[in-house]
Formats: C-alpha cells, sequence, structure tokens
C-alpha cells in the first residue's frame, strides 16, 4: 500500500468501501438541506478513492495529507418551548472520516476488520460557553456515526434548553421582559470590502440577530430580532467595527422596518444570519458587482417576506 508523508498507508479496499459508504450516507441525508460541506479537493479525492475502489486495480493511489476526509455538518436546533419568534441554533459539527491504516500498520500485517472509527467534534457556537463544548465533545459515545450525531444533537438541545431556561428566571427575576421581534431592511448605495461584510454578519449573532446581507451595488441586509438590540448592533458596526472607515464609505439608511401586528406579532423568516451574495442570479457591471434584482425578488418570495420588495428598491 502507498505511504503518506508520515509513513501511513491507504485502507485496503474493504475498508476504503466502508469509509466512502459513510460519507455518501451522510451526504445524501444533509447535502439536499445544505447541511454539510466538503471541500473540493476533499471531493476530489473522494471519487479517486472511489475509483480505485470500483477497479480492478490492486495498487491503491498515492496516499496525501491529511490522512482524512473533513467535513461540516451544521445542526439545527429548534427552541425548546416552539416560541416561533426565536430562530432556530445552528451547530456546527468536524467530521473526520479517516482513509489511513493506524500508525505502525501496513497491509501485510493488518488485521482490522473495521475501519477506523470517523472523528466528530463540535464547534463552538456564539451559545455555548467553551467549557460546555468541551463538555459536549468529550461525552460523545464510542457509537456508529449517526448514533453519535444524534447524540450531540440532544446533548447541545438539552444544553440550550437549560441555558434558555435559567435567562428566563433572570429575566423575571430582573424584572425585563424579551422585546418583541421587528424584522428591518436596510439600503446600501454599494457595500463590496470584505472585512466589511464579514463583520456585517460574524456580530450578527452576539445581538441574537437572524437574516442576510447582499453585497454589491446595491447592498441589501434584513435583520430580525428585538428592536433595541438591532439599534445596538448598527450602532456598534457604526462606531466601533467601522470606526476607522471614512464616513463616505460607510453609508446604510433604514428603509422598512416590519413590528406586526397583535399579540401574535411576526415570525423569523431566517434561521441565521448570512450572506447571500453568491447565490442570486447573475452579477452585473464592469466589476460584476450590480445585483440582479430580480433574482432578489424571486428569493425574497421563497421565503415568505417577498412584500419588502418595492419598500426597499422601489
Amino acid at each position: 500500500m502507498s505511504d503518506d508523508s508520515t509513513g501511513r498507508h491507504v485502507l485496503p479496499k474493504d475498508l476504503m468501501e466502508m469509509q466512502l459508504g459513510q460519507i455518501d450516507l451522510l451526504m445524501a441525508m444533509y447535502a439536499p438541506d445544505d447541511a454539510i460541506s466538503i471541500r473540493d479537493d476533499s471531493m476530489s479525492r473522494v471519487e479517486e478513492l472511489r475509483s480505485w475502489c470500483e477497479s480492478d486495480d490492486t495498487v491503491p493511489p498515492p496516499a496525501v495529507n491529511p490522512p482524512s476526509v473533513n467535513l461540516r455538518l451544521t445542526l439545527t436546533l429548534s427552541d425548546c418551548d416552539g416560541d416561533e419568534s426565536k430562530a432556530p441554533l445552528p451547530l456546527q459539527l468536524d467530521i473526520s472520516v479517516p482513509i489511513v491504516l493506524p500508525a505502525g500498520e501496513d497491509s501485510s500485517t493488518n488485521s482490522l476488520t473495521e475501519p477506523p472509527k470517523v472523528k466528530i467534534r463540535a464547534v463552538q457556537p456564539e451559545w455555548m460557553s467553551r467549557a460546555d463544548v468541551a463538555r459536549l465533545n468529550d461525552e460523545i459515545p464510542d457509537e456508529d456515526l449517526l448514533t453519535a450525531i444524534e447524540h450531540v444533537k440532544e446533548a447541545a438541545l438539552a444544553q440550550l434548553e437549560q441555558s434558555q431556561a435559567e435567562q428566563s428566571t433572570s429575566d423575571v427575576a430582573a424584572g425585563t421582559a424579551p422585546e418583541p421581534l421587528v424584522r428591518v431592511w436596510f439600503y446600501f448605495p454599494s457595500i463590496s470590502t470584505r472585512a466589511k461584510r464579514d463583520d456585517l454578519i460574524d456580530n450578527a449573532p452576539r445581538y441574537g440577530l437572524t437574516g442576510f446581507l447582499l453585497a454589491g451595488k446595491p447592498g441589501v441586509m434584513c435583520l430580525e430580532g428585538g428592536a433595541r438590540a438591532i439599534d445596538d448592533y448598527m450602532r456598534f458596526i457604526k462606531t466601533e467595527s467601522w470606526g476607522d472607515i471614512p464616513p463616505q464609505h460607510k453609508k446604510v439608511s433604514e428603509r422598512y422596518r416590519e413590528a406586526g401586528a397583535g399579540a401574535g406579532g411576526i415570525s423569523r423568516a431566517f434561521a441565521d444570519m448570512r450572506e447571500i451574495t453568491d447565490v442570486l442570479g447573475e452579477r452585473r457591471g464592469e466589476r460584476a458587482n450590480r445585483n440582479d434584482m430580480k433574482a432578489l425578488e424571486a428569493w425574497l418570495n421563497q421565503h415568505g417576506v417577498g412584500g419588502a420588495f418595492s419598500k426597499i428598491l422601489i
């Protein structure tokens, strides 16, 4: 068997087929919801190994680092009390599928009847402490892949429910009540700087906000959350995150605010805060930075918020 730079050997065909089968299972289960991702180089490696397994060739393709195929799975944890105004929270898992034998093993001495265990590690989300994530990772059972994933989801959901219960108790003790949900739409004449865009996305979870950002000309941002939280977030963005940017480069205006009517108010339309620039239609202009507004309108309609389009851009 071929060695990688650490002297380890590619799995035999029968064990490799089991590992590829686990990858195929994950992709079949989660890819339709865009919940799982794999890098292009890892996918190329998977296809190379698959071709080898399906061939009569007894010589495997050269082993390369890393000695595993790495995927990222995003689980969605729904609010424990069924409150639709609270967005489901994401929990990302790094999944590592070994494609080489353990150190010291080779094809002549290998006695394994099962492939090496797939490794799972939770990535710390904004809503969970480092200690809680460490405890969650320590308690992942040595079971089959799907059982382990389900355990992580249930344990994280239990942690979320406990945190929400503690927060609710704290709010009652402090005499405060959760703010009603609002949806606020912002317009940018232009927004393209990567650092500015990243700041808008990365800081939103700290304020409990969901929505989206469409960069380019023009730019559009939607934020869902408490009115005070949105105002605090925008103040932070303008004064601290973008504090060193000239005023003429950080023009943004609020175009429309939805608060809903009646006791029910409005519900969140978006599960997280994300950038949608690369998923909408064809970009035009000399620098391919002019957005396709028809594509945006169709996308908003798909998410049940198409009525806002005319209020933002017309």
